[in-house]
């Protein structure tokens, strides 16, 4: 009875959820917290300089530059499905690599500022865990002969 109530929905949702719009609706949604940093973080390079200079990270311009070349390249290939592999591993990389620098909450006393942090760190890591997703899926599909940018 359960499978069959299953096979009842997926046979619903399968024509509007496998579609292209709603995989690049999806990538674009996965991807829209850099995209929109990146914009961010260019519009007003000396505040993201700043930014990074506050993390400890020197020099702050060069790394700046670099952060948002990345962010809104990868997300370029995402979305665009060129080479969306490569750009969903340096997305995911980034996340986590970002993540551990900036929601550092084991350091922080217990209180409301810490469970903010604690709870940002993890939306983060699951960031990067629908980046490894994409980037599994396309190597898995690139292994199987299926090469199309799509």
């Amino acid at each position: 009875m359960l499978l069959r109530m299953e096979a009842k929905l997926a046979g619903a949702c399968t024509p509007v959820f496998t579609s292209h719009p709603a995989r690049w609706a999806g990538l674009l949604a996965l991807c829209s917290p850099h995209i929109i940093t990146g914009v961010n973080r260019l519009l007003d390079f000396s505040a993201a300089a700043r930014e990074m200079e506050g993390y400890g990270l020197l020099p702050g311009r060069p790394i700046a530059a670099v952060v948002i070349l990345l962010q809104l390249s990868a997300a370029a290939m995402i979305v665009s499905g060129f080479c969306r592999w490569i750009g969903s591993l340096s997305l995911c990389a980034f996340t986590v690599l970002a993540t551990f620098i900036a929601f550092r909450f084991w350091e922080m006393p217990m209180g409301a500022e810490r469970f903010t942090a604690m709870n940002v760190f993890f939306e983060h890591m699951g960031l990067a865990g629908g980046f490894l997703l994409v980037a599994w899926y396309d190597l898995h599909k690139w292994r199987r002969g299926g090469r199309d940018w799509s």
